[in-house]
C-alpha cells in the first residue's frame, strides 16, 4: 500500500521504574534521514533505534524524541563531594583575600558549582532497558506507520482519479486524428485547386504533402508510450512497497510524452486536451513528492 512521507505518532510504556515517551514526526526527503533525539544516558541505543526504525520507513526525514519519566524509588543517589566543596569554599576565600573583595560565600553558592553535588543512577540492566525502549519504539512506529498509510491511501485515490482522466484525454486524441488527417486533406485538396484551377492534382505530390504532415502531428507513438506508463503507474500504486521513486521516473517520462503531444496538436481542441493532459501530470507529480 502507498505510504505519504509525512506522519506523526505517539507511544507511551510504563513500567515499576520509569515512563517512556516517544514521538515520532516526518516530512518528504529524498532518501532516509533520521535525527534521534534521547536522554544522554541511552545513547548506547541510538544504533539500534535506528536499526528499529529501517524496518518502518525506507524515504523521508523522520524526528524521534525519546524521553523519560523516572520514579521516585528508582531515581538515583545523591552523592555530595565534600572534599570538592572544601576545595571551592578555600578557592573563594582565597579571591577574596588577595582581590580585596568583601563577600560571605553561601551554600547555594558552593553547590552550583560542577560536581559538588551529583546524582548516582542506580545499576541498570541494560538488555532490560533495551527491551523497554524497543517495545516503545516500535509501539509508535506502528502509529506512525498507520497515519502515513491513511495519507497514503488519500494520495492514492487522488492520483488514481487523475490517471483515469489522462487515460480518458489520451482516448480522445487517438479517436480524433483521423478526422485531424481528414480534414487536413480536404483543406489541401480544396487549397491546390484554388492554385491549379483546372489542372489535375498530382497525387503523389498529394501523399508527400500528407506525409510530411503527418509526421509533424501523428502521435501514436506518444499515445502508446503514454497509456503504458498510466497502466504501469496505476499498478505501482497498488503494489505494498516503497514506489516513490520508481513513480518520480514514470511521471517524468509521462510530462515528456505529454509535451510532445500538446507540441503536435493539430487543432484546437487537441490542443486544449494537451494542456489538460500536462496540468494532470504536473498535479501527479508534485503527488508524488510526498510519497515513500
Amino acid at each position: 500500500m502507498v505510504k505519504s512521507m509525512t506522519g506523526f505518532g505517539h507511544a507511551e510504556a510504563v513500567s515499576e521504574k520509569r515512563k517512556l515517551t516517544v514521538e515520532m514526526k516526518s516530512v518528504n526527503n529524498r532518501y532516509l534521514d533520521v535525527n534521534v533525539r534521547m536522554p544522554k544516558k541511552f545513547s548506547a541505543f541510538e544504533a539500534q533505534v535506528r536499526n528499529v526504525l529501517k524496518e518502518y520507513v525506507s524515504r523521508g526525514k523522520v524526528d524521534v524524541f525519546i524521553s523519560e519519566e523516572t520514579f521516585a524509588e528508582g531515581a538515583g543517589e545523591v552523592v555530595l563531594n565534600t572534599a570538592l566543596a572544601k576545595q571551592y569554599m578555600d578557592a573563594c576565600i582565597s579571591i577574596s583575600s588577595e582581590l580585596g573583595i568583601d563577600g560571605q560565600v553561601k551554600i547555594t553558592d558552593i553547590a552550583r558549582f560542577p560536581d559538588v553535588i551529583t546524582v548516582r543512577e542506580p545499576e541498570t540492566d541494560e538488555d532490560e532497558l533495551w527491551a523497554e525502549i524497543e517495545a516503545v519504539v516500535r509501539a509508535c512506529a506502528e502509529k506512525f506507520n498507520a497515519a502515513r498509510v491513511q495519507e497514503g491511501e488519500r494520495l492514492r485515490a487522488d492520483m488514481t482519479a487523475k490517471l483515469h482522466q489522462m487515460k480518458s484525454n489520451v482516448a480522445y486524441i487517438e479517436e480524433h486524428e483521423p478526422q485531424i488527417m481528414a480534414d487536413y486533406r480536404a483543406r489541401l485538396m480544396k487549397k491546390l485547386s484554388d492554385i491549379l484551377e483546372d489542372r489535375t492534382i498530382d497525387e503523389n505530390q498529394l501523399a508527400t504533402a500528407l506525409i510530411i504532415y503527418s509526421d509533424k502531428i501523428c502521435t501514436d507513438e506518444e499515445t502508446v508510450r503514454l497509456k503504458s506508463h498510466i497502466t504501469q503507474m496505476i499498478d505501482e500504486l497498488g503494489k505494498d512497497e516503497s514506489v516513490g521513486r520508481k513513480l518520480d521516473f514514470l511521471a517524468q517520462e509521462m510530462n515528456r510524452e505529454s509535451n510532445t503531444i500538446l507540441s503536435k496538436a493539430g487543432d484546437l481542441a487537441t490542443s486544449n486536451v494537451g494542456i489538460e493532459l500536462k496540468t494532470e501530470v504536473e498535479k501527479i507529480r508534485e503527488q508524488i513528492q510526498n510519497i515513500e
